[in-house]
């Protein structure tokens, strides 16, 4: 699909079933008390969810070998490895849940090996979303990546248009990309196995900032946000793309909640309302990602390089931080 001459599309993407900007409607919400498992609770989007989830009235079950799931908004956390088939089934025959939001995953590229990188986060993919299909879960939202577009390619990538939407091609060209669009592909096959009676949504979370991060803490790169907006060649490699981990929480919980009211499998960015620069997009990115020049005109202002109009359409999410309001003053 291409864009029109000035770069952008004509109208925000939401596929052919738009909902209205409060949320959709007819949707029962998941009733408060709910059991959610929450998979790779102590990550950096994990312990937000976690949280968000909590505070929403939710009894949230953690589960991660690793340490650093919030203990005071989890009811319980198990460290399971979600790879054996039958540690997957075991936590969902142990805890019940009525919902299922699947983070764990090697969580960047080139962290691990290739072979295990794709090994470990297609296999957690599938084994999660079979014993949730078999276990009476009711709903599912699964983690992918905006990385799954193609940025960053070493041989060069054009856009089709900008801002980038979730009708955009797919051109995943390493093992965390590729692993992440399986996650995807398996998410959709196990909603046709199942039909309506497993709800299932996957969320494309932008470059995740945790609170902590604000302060000063490392990122997921090793640098800290400050760095990465002072070195725009940082920012760059991922089309100045970011949003707070809360944000993105709060939109997993409106997707719990709104997943009966949309077409079952659907896609949707989570990212910041505004680009993770000081300079606009339009002059910013053609500098450091040169095949973005046709289309880089309609990023003016603040404009991210990824529209996040559908989730803000269909399920009424806006997010409400950014790196101006929560970036610590030097």
């Amino acid at each position: 699909m291409s864009g029109s001459s000035s770069g952008s599309r004509p109208g925000p993407s939401t596929g052919s079933r738009p909902g209205p900007s409060t949320g959709p409607a007819n949707v029962t919400p998941l009733p408060p008390g709910s059991r959610v498992l929450v998979t790779g609770s102590s990550g950096r989007f994990g312990r937000s969810v976690v949280t968000a989830l909590a505070t929403a009235g939710h009894e949230v079950i953690g589960v991660d070998p690793a340490p650093g799931t919030p203990r005071d908004h989890a009811a319980a956390v198990l460290p399971a490895d979600l790879t054996d088939l039958g540690e997957a089934y075991e936590a969902m025959a142990r805890f019940r849940p009525r919902a299922v939001v699947h983070l764990a995953a090697i969580a960047t590229p080139f962290s691990r090996t290739d072979g295990f990188t794709h090994r470990v986060n297609t296999q957690l993919a599938f084994n999660v979303c079979e014993a949730s299909v078999h276990s009476g879960v009711e709903r599912v939202v699964v983690a992918s990546s905006p990385t799954v577009i193609g940025y960053g390619a070493p041989h060069g990538w054009a856009p089709a248009y900008l801002p980038i939407d979730e009708e955009h091609p797919v051109a995943p060209w390493n093992a965390y990309s590729l692993s992440k669009l399986a996650a995807e592909h398996t998410m959709r096959m196990f909603t046709r196995a199942a039909g309506d009676r497993v709800r299932f949504a996957a969320v494309r979370p932008c470059f995740v900032v945790p609170p902590e991060e604000w302060e000063g803490a490392p990122t997921q790169s090793g640098h800290t946000i400050r760095e990465r907006l002072d070195r725009t060649d940082l920012g760059g490699q991922s089309l100045f793309n970011y949003v707070d981990a809360r944000d993105a929480a709060d939109l997993v919980r409106l997707l719990l909640d709104g997943v009966p009211g949309h077409p079952n499998g659907e896609v949707f960015f989570a990212g910041a309302a505004d680009a993770l620069a000081a300079e606009p997009l339009a002059d910013l990115l053609p500098r450091h990602v040169p095949e973005t020049a046709p289309h880089a005109a309609a990023l003016t202002g603040s404009t991210p390089a990824f529209s996040i109009a559908k989730a803000e359409q269909v399920l009424g999410w806006r997010p409400e931080r950014s790196w101006r309001t929560e970036m610590r003053t030097p």
